[in-house]
């Protein structure tokens, strides 16, 4: 036989489903009352609040300076096709106007022309 004087532990009674309903409507009742602010509990999580406060501003820092990377590749990466078009231009104009051709009609206003009589080649006899 069990003693009923209170010796033997009891099982954990769940919550009236009244007890929490009203527990979440005092917590509710704090938070929009504004009385959760001037606790000490909030004196206590001041620092994880700082905390908290300094990585949101460095998240937001780092936004802005992916978005300013962002930005100064695109710009990049347009130089760098215009001068690579400008490259390409400026090498084909050096290819044609390396042409002997180009050169010889280029150099003709100055009395300087191109030679008729193929090169002969200079033997030296060494005793």
């Amino acid at each position: 036989m069990a003693k009923e004087n209170g010796n033997m532990p009891q099982p954990p009674q769940p919550a009236p489903q009244g007890k929490s309903l009203g527990m979440v409507a005092r917590i509710l009742a704090g938070i929009l009352g504004g009385s959760i602010l001037t606790r000490e509990n909030v004196v206590r999580s001041l620092p994880f609040m700082f905390y908290l406060a300094m990585l949101a501003l460095v998240y937001i820092s780092n936004s802005y300076y992916a978005e300013r990377t962002i930005i100064r590749s695109y710009h990049l990466r347009k130089e760098i096709k215009e001068l690579r078009y400008a490259f390409i231009t400026g090498r084909s104009e050096l290819m044609f106007e390396s042409k002997q051709t180009e050169v010889a009609r280029r150099l003709e206003p100055t009395g300087v022309r191109e030679s008729r009589i193929p090169p002969q080649k200079i033997s030296l006899d060494t005793p």
